[in-house]
C-alpha cells in the first residue's frame, strides 16, 4: 500500500535528496537529524537542507525545483563540483517516514546550474521538460555551428582521436603535458581521461603550447602522470580550416559571407 503523508496531526516525515553521478557514485541526504537507510541508499543527516517549493504541472511548461544547503555537506567538496563530477547528475527529491522508512519520490530530474555564495552551494534542478526549452531553429553565424565530428559535421571522430598517456600534470596552471603532439592540431580540441575520479568528463582544450595543453575546468589533485586518455583534435570552426585542413567545406554549417548588422548602419553616400 502506498503511504499517504500528512493525513494525521502528528507526522513522522522528513525530506530526502539523492544524487546519482555519471561515474556511478550515489549520494543520499535527508533533513532528519540522523542518517536513514532506505531504497538501497544511505541518506546522510543534513538538517540544513532546504528544498524549495516543487511545482509540478501537466502542461509543457518547465517544472521548478531547487535545493539549498545540501551541496555544502562534507560529502560534496568544492573541488568535485568545480571539476564537473556533478554535471548533469540525476536527482531525486522526496519525502520519507523516518520511523517506518516508507518513502515517495516527488521530483526527479538532473542537476543544472550550481551557484556559490561563499557560504554554501545552491543547485537548480531540471525536469525532463527542460529539453523542450532548446532552440531547434539554427541561427546564422559566420562560423560553423556543428560540433566537430558531431552531428552535421560529417567527419568521423575515430579519424581524429588517439589514445595517449599523460606525462605530467601542472595543477597550478591547470594543464597537462603529452609528448609527441602538435599544438596546432589540438588547440580547441577535447580530452577525456580513462582512469581516476574524472573518468569520462569532457575537458575542452583552451590553450596549447608545445606539449602542454591547458584545460577549461579544474583538474583533480589525484590526476597523475601515466593516466590514459582519449585526445580529440580541435577545430576553430572557420571556413578556411574546414576547407584547407579537413577538406570538409561541403558540410560547413555557417554563413561566412552573409553581411552583418554593420551593413544596416551604413549611411548612403550620394554622388558628388
Amino acid at each position: 500500500m502506498t503511504r499517504v503523508f500528512f493525513d494525521r496531526e502528528l507526522e513522522t516525515a522528513a525530506t530526502f535528496w539523492r544524487v546519482f553521478r555519471k561515474d556511478g557514485l550515489a549520494l543520499g541526504f535527508t533533513s532528519h537529524d540522523r542518517d536513514l537507510a532506505f531504497g538501497g541508499v544511505l541518506h546522510r543527516a543534513a538538517p540544513g537542507m532546504v528544498p524549495s517549493a516543487i511545482r509540478l504541472t501537466s502542461d509543457l511548461s518547465e517544472e521548478n525545483a531547487g535545493v539549498d544547503g545540501a551541496l555544502s555537506h562534507d560529502a560534496i567538496s568544492e573541488n568535485d563540483l568545480s571539476a564537473g563530477l556533478y554535471d548533469e547528475a540525476a536527482i531525486e527529491v522526496g519525502i520519507v517516514d523516518w520511523d517506518a522508512l516508507d518513502h515517495t519520490v516527488l521530483y526527479s530530474g538532473t542537476l543544472g546550474k550550481i551557484t556559490d555564495d561563499r557560504r554554501g552551494f545552491s543547485g537548480e534542478l531540471r525536469s525532463a521538460k527542460s529539453v523542450l526549452e532548446k532552440d531547434l531553429v539554427p541561427r546564422t553565424s559566420p562560423t560553423c555551428r556543428a560540433v566537430f565530428c558531431g552531428r552535421g559535421c560529417g567527419l568521423s571522430a575515430s579519424r581524429f582521436m588517439q589514445r595517449v598517456l599523460v606525462d605530467e600534470v601542472d595543477l597550478d596552471l591547470n594543464r597537462i603535458r603529452i609528448s609527441g603532439i602538435s599544438e596546432d592540431d589540438y588547440r580547441d580540441g577535447q580530452i577525456r581521461f580513462l582512469e581516476g575520479s574524472q573518468t569520462g568528463i569532457a575537458f575542452a582544450i583552451v590553450g596549447a603550447e608545445g606539449d602542454w595543453l591547458t584545460l577549461d575546468r579544474p583538474l583533480s589533485g589525484a590526476l597523475s602522470g601515466g593516466t590514459p586518455a582519449e585526445l580529440l583534435e580541435g577545430c576553430d570552426h572557420t571556413l578556411t580550416t574546414c576547407a584547407n585542413r579537413f577538406g570538409n567545406a561541403l558540410n560547413f554549417r555557417g554563413e561566412p559571407f552573409l553581411p552583418g548588422n554593420d551593413l544596416l548602419a551604413r549611411y548612403g553616400q550620394g554622388l558628388g
